[in-house]
């Protein structure tokens, strides 16, 4: 799923949660700029259909806030890089050349990523436009990726999708080697944390990235 301006209101609400995670209403209703009333009829349909629900959070004085999320079921709108197919094929690899094969298999994709990654971020300057271009990169690829500037100088690159999840819990090497290859393409010097995973019941993955000097 792409969000652009012709995407249906609904699959915007849908769209709007995902990337930035459980929301009232209202605030879906203020960032989208449509009606609160309109936000209310798509999140009911999109809690009959099973890919929202709501939970009650308590937010100061008066009543409870009702926040809405959306549920693992929410992952078949969005891209999955042919997750069942990927499956299949690590099962076979597996089989056919044991798990060290695999691992071999999985190194020689790494390579490949790390030459189109450092063609793409490797030459920029700093380590700022280095994170930007990463995170572009990275939202090219399906991943809803975004970053900011903290106040201490240090970046966050975040990862709101992960098309090749189902093939990650079957095959873990794929997610342990793109931390190697973000560290590899931010440069000599950079540290890259990862401080949220999906794969450890986080709904999304998150990077801290420093100057390691």
């Amino acid at each position: 799923m792409r969000l652009d301006r012709e995407a249906p209101a609904r699959d915007k609400v849908l769209f709007l949660l995902k990337s930035r995670g459980p929301q009232t209403s209202r605030q879906i209703a203020r960032r989208l700029g449509i009606s609160g009333v309109a936000v209310r009829q798509h999140l009911r349909r999109l809690e009959d259909e099973g890919f929202v629900e709501s939970t009650e959070e308590r937010r100061g004085i008066g009543r409870p806030a009702r926040v809405f999320a959306t549920t693992p079921a929410a992952e078949a709108r969005f891209p999955n890089a042919h997750a069942d197919l990927t499956v299949e094929l690590i099962a076979a690899m597996r089989k056919a050349f044991g798990e060290a094969g695999l691992d071999k298999i999985v190194g020689e994709r790494t390579r490949r990523q790390l030459r189109g990654y450092r063609e793409r971020v490797g030459r920029r300057p700093s380590l700022e436009a280095r994170v930007a271009a990463l995170a572009q990169l990275r939202g090219e690829e399906g991943y809803m990726a975004a970053w900011s500037k903290a106040a201490d100088g240090s970046y966050r690159l975040v990862e709101n999708h992960c098309p090749i999840c189902v093939a990650a819990k079957t095959c873990q090497g794929l997610c342990r080697d793109e931390l190697k290859v973000f560290r590899a393409v931010l440069g000599p010097g950079v540290e890259v944390t990862r401080t949220e995973h999906l794969l450890a019941g986080a709904r999304r993955c998150a990077y801290r990235v420093t100057r390691s000097n």
